[in-house]
């Protein structure tokens, strides 16, 4: 942990700033993130079927999750806009969960890791905005429906 005094994204007065990678050389960049969610098995069935009121709940995620990557600077103060040259997205659907991943790449001066967590985090919030009519309780909650286990899996860099 830091101490506070290598703090890149504060000045010595402690306003937040963004960091100066200008003078960084150029690399190849890969992040791997994912997550998941977990759904009554009754939806993740109709998923399977492409039976839900709302469409084809992967597909959309996987819009979702790539167009989340491409707009990370937007949304996260700090982060540079960087050139995403491939997005990858894989589900891995279970009995009563569904995990995404997310890899990243870019050529550029700062990593990938906050894109992939983007897609990960929109890609999963699209899948419980798809299927929430079939999640619904009684009450109009979802006691069952939940996102985690969200991680940054791999990060990789090489000169190029």
């Amino acid at each position: 942990m830091s101490d506070g005094s290598d703090l890149t994204h504060v000045t010595e007065e402690g306003d937040a700033q963004m960091v100066d990678v200008g003078d960084k050389p150029d690399s190849a960049r890969r992040a791997v993130a994912r997550g998941r969610i977990e759904l009554d098995p009754s939806t993740i069935e109709s998923i399977r079927a492409n039976e839900l009121e709302k469409g084809d709940v992967l597909a959309v995620a996987r819009v979702g999750a790539i167009d989340a990557v491409k707009h990370t600077w937007e949304t996260i103060p700090m982060c540079h806009q960087i050139p995403i040259t491939n997005v990858e997205t894989t589900f891995d659907v279970g009995e009563a969960e569904i995990e995404l991943s997310v890899a990243v790449e870019t050529t550029g001066k700062t990593g990938c890791e906050m894109e992939a967590l983007e897609g990960v985090t929109t890609g999963l919030n699209v899948i419980w905005d798809m299927v929430k009519a079939a999640e619904k309780d009684a009450e109009g909650g979802y006691p069952g429906t939940r996102i985690g286990g969200v991680e940054v899996v791999s990060k990789e860099k090489r000169e190029l």
